[in-house]
């Protein structure tokens, strides 16, 4: 009799804890690892470290074997982050710059224009304005407007070649944005760059695609 009264004491204590242990499985269902395609939303919209401390850690086998095993360029991108600010895994800024590196090798905009902002101001290494404009423009000439800008600017300091203004001006001219303060610092810089060439070499770069 008493083995019995522990029983059904057994079985009201698993019944009544079931409902959050069913709960807390399907919290901790496994998430699915990102397309090229989210991870590059995610990167473009400055998103990508935030989702992956969301996902809880889960998914940082994946992306490293991503970044080493596929080598895929927004994943190489993803893993350096990730390892420069130390998210999810030890930090780690001279192998994370690495990747970054790789990234922009193999021609991720987004990977570029990162390397010439940091060359540009100073973070994680000195600051290197001559290498700033040399991944600023390769990210500038994948239609990437923050490289675009950032470039427009160094070149409004003075910096960079009259050679190179044309084909910033005719990007610049030719891209498109829905957000009003971005679409006025463009106009700005247009005409700063316009100040310095020929108008005869200001229509020509409007009429001219200097972009990938």
């Amino acid at each position: 009799m008493r083995i019995l009264f522990l029983f059904f004491i057994f079985l009201a204590s698993f019944l009544s804890i079931m409902p959050s242990a069913m709960a807390m499985a399907k919290n901790m269902q496994a998430v699915q690892i990102y397309t090229d395609n989210q991870l590059l939303d995610l990167i473009r919209d400055n998103k990508h470290l935030s989702q992956v401390v969301l996902d809880e850690c889960q998914l940082v086998q994946d992306i490293e074997a991503r970044a080493n095993i596929s080598k895929m360029p927004s994943y190489q991108f993803l893993w350096g982050d990730m390892l420069a600010y130390g998210v999810c895994v030890k930090k780690d800024i001279s192998l994370g710059l690495h990747y970054m590196h790789l990234a922009a090798d193999q021609g991720l905009a987004e990977g570029l224009e990162q390397l010439g902002r940091y060359y540009h101001i100073g973070k994680f290494m000195q600051v290197d304005i001559e290498r700033a404009i040399v991944y600023l423009k390769t990210a500038a000439s994948l239609n990437n407007l923050a490289a675009q800008m950032r470039l427009a600017g160094l070149y409004q300091q003075g910096y960079g070649s009259p050679l190179d203004f044309p084909a910033l001006y005719s990007q610049l001219h030719h891209s498109l944005t829905d957000d009003k303060a971005t679409h006025k610092k463009i106009s700005e810089l247009l005409t700063d760059l316009a100040s310095k060439m020929p108008s005869k070499v200001v229509a020509q770069a409007k009429s001219t695609s200097y972009t990938n």
